[in-house]
């Protein structure tokens, strides 16, 4: 009866160091980088533990496959370390909300266009958003001027993304930074 997928999957995730390596011959390397040659694992073990370190598979697309005799612990530790840094310095682009009216003052619009400034030069996408209210629908035609204009005055740091369009009593643009070239 074979094993249960799960226990299988367990043994999979667990990476190839000592008595897990299985190869008939292997491309040994030491600690500080010297190369050992070709050697039978076991014999690449047993150097391993004379020096009370690990056996880790380094590469096994290599013919013969690559081990390096480390300490597996600090190894681990050293890969979590920069996964952790990485994370840390990456940046996911939120998208931010610019609200308004059609009926918008000069001094209020340049307000809404600075913090959409503010937004895309921080690396987020801006949703510019114009909300209508009873019979002001009937004046999309001004609400699209007035987010064309915001997009060209963002134009410099901005792209559209999404050209305006009405959903419901909205009207919606979506802008977002210019990729570096």
């Amino acid at each position: 009866m074979p094993p249960a997928p799960e226990i299988k999957k367990r043994n999979q995730d667990l990476p190839f160091i000592n008595e897990r390596i299985r190869f008939p011959k292997i491309r040994v390397i030491d600690t500080d980088g010297t190369q050992l040659g070709i050697l039978v694992p076991r014999e690449a073990l047993r150097m391993a533990e004379e020096k009370e370190l690990d056996l880790v598979l380094v590469s096994d697309k290599a013919d013969p496959p690559v081990c390096r005799i480390m300490d597996y612990g600090k190894f681990r530790f050293e890969q979590e370390k920069k996964a952790r840094e990485a994370r840390k310095k990456q940046h996911t682009a939120d998208v931010k909300e610019v609200k308004m009216r059609y009926k918008i003052e000069e001094h209020d619009y340049n307000v809404r266009v600075n913090q959409a400034e503010r937004f895309i030069k921080s690396g987020d996408k801006v949703k510019a958003t114009i909300t209508f209210r009873g019979r002001e629908i009937q004046h999309a035609d001004l609400a699209e001027e007035l987010l064309q204009r915001m997009a060209t005055d963002l134009q410099e740091i901005a792209e559209v993304q999404q050209a305006p369009k009405r959903e419901g009593r909205n009207m919606m643009m979506l802008l977002s930074p210019k990729r570096e070239k």
